[in-house]
């Protein structure tokens, strides 16, 4: 049972930060290079990401706040690493619209940030 609640919980939090991801990137593109407006979109999305994610998803954590915080923006990074990488391939290698590619690149990306924030940024005991 606690691993369908942690599920819903990091969907409804992984949404909400996607969402506040491509609405920064959809109010920012316009000023400059889609790839940085990708990476506003993040900076904004990991506040919203971490904490909905430490109180919500992972509120059984046996990991400190600042063990969570260092561990979850190394989990991020490499989240945002990845989807950088799928999204100038989606729009410089072919072609997509941006906000199509972004979300493409948030979808894909997200496994991987699951997977290391359940393992190990919000380590729990079993």
């Amino acid at each position: 049972m606690r691993n369908w609640r942690t599920v819903f919980w990091f969907v409804v939090v992984g949404a909400s930060a996607a969402l506040t991801h491509l609405a920064v990137f959809a109010l920012v593109e316009p000023a400059v290079w889609p790839e940085v407006a990708n990476a506003a979109g993040f900076g904004v999305a990991f506040v919203v990401s971490f904490a909905g994610h430490r109180w919500l998803s992972f509120q059984d954590a046996d990991t400190s706040l600042w063990q969570s915080l260092r561990r979850f923006a190394v989990t991020a990074l490499a989240g945002f690493a990845a989807n950088e990488v799928i999204f100038v391939g989606l729009l410089r290698g072919l072609g997509l619209p941006s906000l199509l590619a972004l979300f493409i690149a948030l979808v894909l990306a997200s496994a991987q940030t699951f997977v290391l924030s359940r393992l190990w940024a919000f380590r729990r005991s079993p």
